[in-house]
């Protein structure tokens, strides 16, 4: 399977929908939730998008009684077809960079040590670090429903005096593994907790013999994308949301 398709395929594995198909090139999900990887199409081949296609995945979602939404590719080859979206009345939102990385360099001299618990899904503690402050509980509350869908997922906590300050996740599918859900506490950033749930993830894909992993990021935001430069990821593509 082409590299694109496995990330794409990967990506779905973590955050299932109610339903998927592929169809002319595409990955089309279906859902109702607010996490849009998991209600949008998006190209399995980084080729510009033959004659059509606009058209025959507005009528795919149409059928399925959603929107739709696309996450385009932020690449040449696209041009065309996000001048086409826009004349139709598409608005580009949320750019996201997909990035790629090795499992063994998950874990940084550095990370703070912690205590670290791994279950097979989303504790109480996790959720409430998830759902926490500073956070949208409806969007978050989708999220969580969503992850917790996920196959053959791995929930990471960090805890200090018995509390947990910080929470990731992994999804492992094929050869690779997903990294989701990062989360810190606000009172608790800047201190290397972050770091810590990677390395405890990383040991979790090196356990599979996985040693590729793969994330999404805004690409606005810039404290995750340090973080993540640290453990070793590097942008494979961008792509952004139209709706």
């Amino acid at each position: 399977m082409d590299e694109i398709e496995a990330i794409e395929r990967a990506t779905l594995a973590a955050v299932p929908p109610r339903a998927q198909e592929r169809w002319n090139g595409w990955l089309l999900a279906f859902d109702e939730g607010t996490v849009g990887r998991c209600h949008s199409a998006a190209p399995l081949v980084h080729e510009a998008p033959g004659r059509g296609t606009l058209e025959g995945l507005e009528a795919r979602y149409a059928a399925a009684g959603l929107p739709l939404v696309l996450r385009v590719p932020e690449l040449p080859a696209f041009a065309g077809f996000q001048a086409q979206l826009r004349e139709a009345g598409y608005v580009r939102t949320k750019p996201t960079l997909v990035q790629t990385g090795r499992v063994g360099e998950l874990a940084v001299p550095g990370h703070a040590r912690v205590e670290m618990e791994l279950a097979s899904t989303a504790a109480a503690d996790w959720e409430q670090v998830f759902l926490g402050e500073g956070f949208d509980p409806v969007d978050g509350a989708s999220r969580l429903a969503i992850l917790r869908r996920g196959r053959d997922s791995v929930f990471a906590s960090a805890r200090e005096a018995g509390r947990t300050v910080a929470v990731g996740a992994a999804c492992f599918s094929g050869a690779w593994c997903g990294v989701h859900g990062m989360r810190t506490l606000a009172a608790h950033r800047g201190r290397g907790l972050a770091g810590a749930v990677l390395s405890a993830l990383g040991a979790q894909a090196r356990e599979r013999g996985v040693q590729r992993c793969f994330l999404q990021v805004e690409e606005g935001n810039a404290r995750a994308r340090a973080l993540y430069a640290r453990h070793g990821f590097a942008t494979a593509w961008a792509y952004a949301y139209w709706k």
